[in-house]
């Protein structure tokens, strides 16, 4: 299990997040990112001492400043079941899309042709014809 895929299902509900400062943070959870960046809301913010509280309706916290996240049980198992049922769904080997066109290695008849590797027209050995290679020039693959 992904901790974005749980941060993103436990948006709210409500978490604990502490900092690298110690401070504490009480909320729910509004979004979060793919920099695991966070915005909660109706947050009870606590000093690192535990002595000075804080209400605030909203804040935004810095991914790279949270050291700790603690997300409700429910949450773990409510991913849990999606993950399972998702993987139930997705099938055995083979089959299916299989991403970026779904080439699966072979040119088909696109490409660059079948002679070297884009050598470019004209160039290359000998005499009058050159070095070919069938539709064009050199892009890098």
């Amino acid at each position: 299990m992904l901790p974005l895929g749980l941060l993103t299902a436990a948006t709210g509900h409500p978490m604990l997040v502490e900092l690298k400062s110690g401070e504490t943070l009480n909320g729910l959870l509004v979004n979060c990112d793919t920099w695991m960046n966070l915005t909660l809301r109706e947050v009870v913010q606590t000093s690192a001492d535990g002595d000075k509280f804080m209400r605030l309706p909203e804040i935004y916290v810095r991914g790279s400043t949270i050291k700790y996240l603690r997300v409700p049980d429910e949450i773990v198992e409510i991913v849990k079941e999606q993950q399972a049922k998702d993987q139930a769904n997705r099938g055995g080997r083979g089959g299916g899309m299989h991403g970026r066109g779904d080439h699966r290695g072979d040119r088909g008849g696109g490409g660059r042709g079948t002679r070297g590797r884009g050598r470019g027209r004209g160039r290359g050995g000998g005499g009058g014809g050159g070095g070919g290679g069938g539709g064009g020039g050199g892009g890098g693959a």
